[in-house]
């Protein structure tokens, strides 16, 4: 009699320990600074360049073709692969970065030059983000992606913490000039390491085409985008994930950015009592990521995902009633670790759920949600402070926050969506 062995699956590499995980990781670090050294840099040319008013018009300019064009960057991602688009909105931005640090080594820089350049610098970014967002199912085995959810916030938060100091040293020592071409130089950086980071092929889809029609989206990029759309509508899974995200991050981006200022202001912290507040938020956000990069996966992802972001809503409400500094500095602790673990676990689920041939463009629309529409929340938070106060708005933002939360957990797709071992 014939035995037959059939050879045992090798056991998966842990991300941490995966080399080109880690080069994929160390090509985002880099470029993640670069972007804080960028943004310092060009603060500080516009507000020696011109007024207020003109400050403010360079800084915001980035976004607008950030929103318009992100969707299209989705489809583009899928369409050519998220890695060529990301290497080639990364030379982008280096390009741009070293072609003005040289210019105002000749010239000195108007409030127009800036805001061509920060036009340009967003149509990259529109590029950029979902493409990185659709890499790490690509170069990692499903069950690490929760680990490499965890090590992305990690090298966020490092990057964060290097960033600023950074391009202010730059700035220091020599000016926009020295502070632009660091970024260029750490976009420049990032490039090797993209390139030499190996993608796993897109696997053949289930079921085949019928007859006369195409086994993945084609034609027009419009055609595409609607496709994309259409995949996350219809899937049990993608929609839900989409609404907590949309309703959750419109009311967290208000309080925590603009709403922290003002309540700064309103209880006499000053400039360094906010920095505590906004320290301890990021201590938290880096424990939540160190956990997941740890553990590497979390049983009932998505209702701990749901129960986190409902914590940290809760969390939200406290921080405006917070009497002194060290306290309002623990509850932001508290929002730091349940909305980043929250927000880590939302990301792992996505990427899991998704169709890896529509990745791209289901890492657009929530990326649409969290860095272009949520910070629209902006004006509607500074004019309810001014007229209530900041407890009522916080509370109101918390609300909203906690909506999309229970939203999830009404759901019973989300609510009992698992992570791949």
């Amino acid at each position: 009699m014939t035995v037959t062995l059939t050879p045992e699956k090798a056991p998966e590499r842990p991300a941490h320990r995966d080399g080109n995980v880690l080069r994929w990781l160390g090509a985002y670090t880099a470029s993640t600074i670069g972007d804080s050294v960028y943004y310092m840099a060009l603060a500080w040319a516009a507000a020696r360049t011109g007024s207020a008013y003109q400050t403010g018009l360079v800084l915001a300019a980035g976004s607008i073709p950030r929103a318009l064009l992100l969707l299209g960057g989705g489809v583009l991602a899928d369409r050519f692969g998220p890695r060529r688009v990301v290497v080639v909105s990364d030379t982008a931005r280096c390009l741009v970065i070293l072609g003005l640090a040289g210019a105002l080594l000749l010239t000195s820089p108007t409030v127009w030059m800036l805001i061509a350049v920060a036009l340009v610098f967003g149509a990259a970014d529109a590029l950029f983000l979902p493409a990185v967002g659709a890499l790490p199912p690509r170069i990692t085995a499903a069950g690490q992606l929760a680990r490499v959810q965890g090590m992305r916030g990690l090298a966020t938060r490092a990057a964060n913490l290097m960033g600023a100091p950074l391009g202010g040293l730059a700035v220091a020592l020599g000016g926009p000039v020295l502070a632009f071409a660091a970024a260029g130089v750490l976009f420049a950086v990032s490039l090797p390491l993209l390139l030499s980071v190996r993608m796993s092929p897109l696997p053949a889809p289930e079921q085949p085409a019928e007859p006369g029609q195409p086994a993945e989206p084609a034609g027009t990029a419009w055609r595409e985008l609607v496709d994309g759309l259409r995949h996350i509508r219809r899937h049990p899974l993608l929609g839900p994930l989409m609404l907590v995200v949309a309703v959750s991050e419109l009311g967290f981006v208000g309080p925590l950015n603009l709403g922290l200022i003002l309540l700064s202001q309103e209880r006499g912290w000053g400039a360094s009592g906010m920095g505590w507040v906004i320290a301890a938020f990021g201590a938290g956000a880096g424990a939540s990521a160190l956990l997941l990069a740890v553990r590497g996966r979390l049983p009932r992802a998505g209702l701990v995902m749901c129960l986190t972001v409902l914590i940290g809503a809760a969390a939200i409400a406290a921080l405006a009633y917070a009497p002194s500094v060290p306290l309002a500095a623990g509850v932001a602790a508290l929002i730091g670790l349940f909305a980043g673990l929250g927000g880590a676990l939302c990301g792992a689920l996505v990427q899991t759920a998704a169709d890896p041939a529509y990745l791209g463009r289901v890492t657009s629309v929530s990326t649409l949600f969290t860095h272009a529409l949520a910070p629209l929340s902006y004006p509607v938070t500074g004019a309810a402070a001014a007229l209530w106060g900041t407890g009522p708005v916080f509370v109101a933002s918390a609300s909203l926050c906690a909506a999309g939360a229970v939203a999830g957990l009404a759901l019973a797709p989300l609510r009992r969506a698992e992570l791949p071992r």
